[in-house]
């Protein structure tokens, strides 16, 4: 039996993810990715045996530089789409993680819905997924829920701004980072929910001990729609397009930053997970993309999609000429339109890109 609290907090899980998968079968949002253009090299291409999928992130490495990310948790029905996302990620070797898990930290008893990730994926990379505001002993409790090898914390003032019962103070933030990053026995990752981490966050980020972060930016799953539907007046229309993409959070990374990036929203398709590890990240995350097989069709539809993508990395790193993922770094290319412009409002050298290769 439910109290009223717990209705309220697990009716809000559900209708994000209807309304995610309302996004999703609507599609068609261009973003930045396709601002970006590899230079085509006719004879740069390898043999598909050198090629490895191997992602370092320093404090750990993954076998190709490609994740599910954070989507949902604490109902029967978000339960279900866990599970089939978990067996996908056992099945294919992807990490996967959670949602938000702050309803199972308040309300135990929904905490099954976030169980069936360890569950049903026991040898996998696993990780808790929390929000900024918490406390190391929250954190702790995450971790320990479903046995994490890693915690993300997620940043999502944006969200939390639009959302009807979200928080209006966000300026403890940065001292909870700091704590949660040192007192966390596994390693901390620090993630928007799809607007952006600008050049001056991650520096910010990295003073405060951390070392990985997600950039999450606009092009995916629109937070300002979802929690704006919710809104009895629909009143925060304006906010739609807020942030930054995860193109330009990664073109705006600080020269000297040490800070291992990570890169998700709007990741549609295997061209996009390269073109974000050219721009720097370590690896790509999904989710509005992987959520709408899982969702329709399960782990039996989600699998080959995954599997899919995966044979298409490697393809697109054999047509590059780039043994590894880190190497796609030297690569040619050309960024356009939209992302130009952020470039030379920022003062970041675009033509720089374009020559990359010349040292190889």
């Amino acid at each position: 039996m439910t109290d009223d609290a717990t209705n309220v907090h697990m009716r809000r899980k559900d209708d994000h993810l209807s309304l995610a998968e309302r996004q999703q079968r609507e599609g068609g949002r261009p973003n930045d990715f396709d601002e970006v253009e590899f230079v085509h090299h006719a004879l740069a291409g390898i043999g598909a045996d050198d090629v490895q999928l191997r992602a370092d992130l320093g404090d750990f490495a993954w076998n190709a530089p490609l994740y599910i990310n954070g989507m949902t948790g604490g109902t029967e029905r978000t339960e279900r789409i866990n599970r089939a996302l978990a067996v996908a990620a056992a099945e294919t070797g992807l990490p996967i993680a959670s949602g938000s898990m702050s309803i199972a930290l308040q309300h135990p008893e929904t905490a099954a819905g976030f169980r069936v990730l360890r569950r049903e994926n026991p040898d996998g990379f696993v990780m808790a997924n929390l929000g900024a505001d918490k406390s190391p002993d929250d954190a702790r409790r995450a971790v320990d829920l479903i046995d994490a090898d890693a915690l993300q914390l997620h940043l999502n003032a944006v969200q939390e701004t639009v959302m009807p019962e979200g928080d209006r103070g966000f300026s403890h933030w940065p001292a909870a980072i700091e704590q949660i990053v040192a007192a966390s026995a596994v390693p901390v990752i620090v993630k928007e929910v799809g607007f952006g981490l600008s050049g001056r966050t991650q520096q910010q980020l990295e003073d405060l001990g951390v070392r990985i972060a997600d950039v999450s930016g606009v092009g995916g799953t629109d937070f300002v729609d979802i929690e704006n539907a919710r809104r009895e007046r629909q009143d925060f229309t304006f906010m739609r397009g807020f942030g930054q993409s995860a193109v330009a959070s990664l073109l705006d990374a600080p020269a000297d930053s040490r800070l291992s990036l990570l890169a998700s929203g709007g990741v549609r398709s295997p061209l996009d997970v390269v073109k974000a590890l050219a721009l720097g990240a370590r690896a790509a995350g999904v989710a509005g993309t992987f959520l709408r097989h899982a969702s329709e069709g399960g782990a039996e539809a989600l699998i080959p999609v995954v599997e899919r993508w995966l044979q298409q990395l490697r393809q697109l790193l054999v047509l590059l000429g780039r043994k590894n993922p880190a190497e796609l770094q030297n690569t040619d290319v050309l960024l356009r339109g939209s992302v130009r412009e952020f470039c030379e409002l920022r003062g970041i050298d675009a033509s720089g890109f374009t020559r990359r290769s010349v040292a190889d």
